[in-house]
């Protein structure tokens, strides 16, 4: 009876996995590791169509690929020659990340597509658990406009879709139940228990494209920009790509891991995926920042109080050259309350950086001009507001912006609904973006559980810390309890992290509730994804130098767990300092004695959180 069943399920297999009669296989790559595999083909003499499997079992079926240009013919593929495999195993440093160094192993092809009118390219890489398939077309003469993207993705089993858009909620659904749109990068769950991410790396000048529901009950398939009007209207933006000459489209990147932690194995992947400048990334200077109010008095108060807490930078937000989206308003002239240079000058004498935000209106108008001024004023960043991050007109802007602000030096966060696609390693000096519902705008405990196998699986975000004071708790802002926000620090990614949102400098009096900040980093030496299910509750620890910080979160449902402190160094001991949630809405510091060998004892009611700070226990010397 048992042999029977095998057989049935392996003939159950292979029958939903190969459909081998319809598909001609041209090409296969295998990750170094062996247990990722891509397989390319051409269905119908006239589809170019690919599948993965992942530890030998499917995880997406055929699937089409290729692209529809209006005059030139590239949607049916005839023919497909496989170039020589490229094998690449090396590391890069990278100080301004989740790791000092990543690894950077992977094995290559390039695909030369025949097709009835103009042939293309298919590059491929597969590293260990992901895949990255990207399209190029050298036109013949002229522009072209792209009608459509076909790439498609459909998945071996049923699955649970992550459903957002932009800065919105998640709404976790069954993928055939899909309706509407689903951004990048998308997080799914097979019934298998597959966890899969599927972004895009590399979007410098193409569109963003969002996910709707495919032709099969559990299939993906990519749509131009398209925005929500309204509850439930679908609009979409981007009706007119065009590209001259050529077309070089972004990496379409799909990882795999069999648990939600695993998925973090991948969160430096678009770095990966983009060709590096050649910036010093020593000068760069990554921190944390303080957003002070606007006049010189209260930027002044800020420095101090920056210079108190360990950070690195406040931030003059909108309103410092007057109303943002007003054409009349200059990003050159400060209003009457606001002296940039004197506020510069005493930042710097305080070792602070000053960091200014600059609207879209004004950015369009004013770029070339403020760069070299905020450089004469000592200005040392930016943050850019209200760009456009979804058409091709916008994000061709943005990458000529971003570039020209990486030359001069000048730090940069990008707000609203941008995501990072990876270009930041070939501009480093653009540290962090929004492209999330952050603090202000009120996310629970189950959102916050969930962003860390979402959003930040595509890079940093700026989640705009909202702590609460003496003075004002937020309540309106913050669902979560106080160890919840210190433990956030560390479980969420940000070079160029905002801490203290709502606050002003002298509302913060309680030194103990505040201490974690003083110290945690914003760039690691090495992160450790420890436990963690989405929407309910996660742990993360990083280290930086000889000292790790750990963060454990849980979501709408109380976490109790143990988790081993393996990670720490054998044979050494240490002192954790433990900040967690005490019985009064506050914070209670604890000290123990932790090794290797130790287990951490995790006891978090819901929405709340703890964070600690393991340092090696230094010996007295007689």
């Amino acid at each position: 009876m048992k042999n029977r069943f095998l057989l049935l399920a392996g003939l159950l297999l292979f029958m939903c996995f190969s459909a081998q009669a319809q598909v001609r296989k041209v090409s296969s790559l295998r990750s170094p590791n062996g247990t990722t595999l891509i397989e390319l083909g051409i269905r119908d003499q006239q589809d170019l169509v690919y599948r993965i499997s992942f530890n030998h079992k499917p995880a997406v079926l055929w699937s089409l690929l290729g692209l529809r240009l209006h005059n030139y013919k590239t949607d049916k593929v005839v023919n497909a020659q496989p170039g020589k495999t490229t094998s690449v195993r090396s590391s890069f440093r990278w100080p301004l990340g989740e790791t000092s160094y990543v690894d950077n192993s992977y094995n290559a092809l390039t695909l030369q597509c025949k097709t009835t009118g103009t042939p293309y390219q298919l590059s491929v890489r597969v590293y260990n658990g992901s895949i990255a398939i990207r399209y190029r077309v050298d036109l013949k003469s002229g522009s072209t406009r792209l009608e459509e993207e076909l790439t498609e993705y459909n998945l071996a089993s049923a699955s649970t879709v992550y459903q957002y858009h932009e800065e919105s909620l998640f709404r976790p659904l069954k993928l055939d139940s899909l309706t509407g749109i689903c951004d990048q990068p998308a997080t799914l769950v097979q019934k298998s228990g597959l966890y899969l991410s599927i972004g895009e790396a590399d979007n410098r000048n193409y569109t963003k494209c969002v996910f709707v529901h495919g032709k099969d009950k559990n299939s993906l398939k990519l749509q131009f920009y398209t925005d929500t009007v309204g509850r439930d209207k679908q609009v979409t933006i981007d009706t007119a790509v065009t590209f001259d000459k050529s077309l070089l489209s972004p990496w379409r990147t799909i990882s795999m891991s069999t648990n939600a932690v695993g998925l973090h194995n991948f969160s430096q992947l678009n770095l990966k995926l983009v060709e590096p400048s050649n910036t010093n990334l020593e000068n760069i200077r990554p921190g944390k920042v303080f957003r002070v109010p606007i006049s010189t008095e209260g930027a002044l108060e800020g420095v101090d109080f920056a210079a108190k807490m360990n950070f690195q930078y406040i931030m003059l937000d909108a309103g410092w050259y007057g109303a943002e989206f007003r054409t009349t308003s200059d990003p050159t002239q400060p209003i009457p309350t606001v002296n940039i240079p004197k506020i510069t000058n005493y930042a710097r004498s305080k070792d602070i950086g000053v960091i200014l935000y600059v609207n879209y209106v004004g950015l369009k108008a004013k770029l070339d001009t403020i760069l070299p001024l905020f450089k004469k004023w000592g200005v040392s960043g930016m943050k850019f507001g209200f760009i456009d991050g979804g058409t091709q007109q916008g994000l061709a802007w943005l990458d000529q912006a971003v570039k020209k602000v990486n030359d001069y030096g000048f730090v940069l966060n990008v707000h609203d609904h941008y995501k990072p696609t990876g270009t930041s390693r070939r501009y480093p000096y653009h540290l962090s973006q929004e492209g999330i519902r952050g603090d202000e705008n009120s996310p629970d405990a189950f959102h916050n559980m969930v962003l860390p196998f979402t959003r930040f699986l595509a890079g940093p975000a700026d989640f705009t810390f909202c702590f609460p004071n003496a003075k004002s708790d937020f309540a309106k802002n913050l669902k979560v309890s106080k160890g919840q926000q210190l433990a956030l620090t560390v479980v969420y990614f940000d070079p160029l992290q905002a801490i203290f949102w709502y606050g002003k400098a002298g509302d913060y009096q309680d030194e103990k509730e505040i201490e974690f900040f003083k110290y945690v980093p914003t760039v690691w030496d090495d992160s450790k994804y420890l436990d963690g299910k989405i929407g309910e509750y996660i742990s993360v620890a990083r280290r930086k130098g000889e000292t790790w910080y750990m963060g454990n979160a849980a979501g709408l449902i109380a976490w109790r767990s143990s988790i081993p402190l393996s990670f720490l160094t054998p044979r050494k001991e240490y002192i954790a300092t433990i900040y967690e949630d005490d019985e009064k809405k506050g914070i209670l510091k604890r000290e123990v004695t932790v090794t290797s060998q130790s287990q951490l004892d995790i006891n978090l009611k819901a929405k709340g959180g703890q964070a600690l700070i393991i340092r090696p226990k230094i010996r007295e010397t007689r």
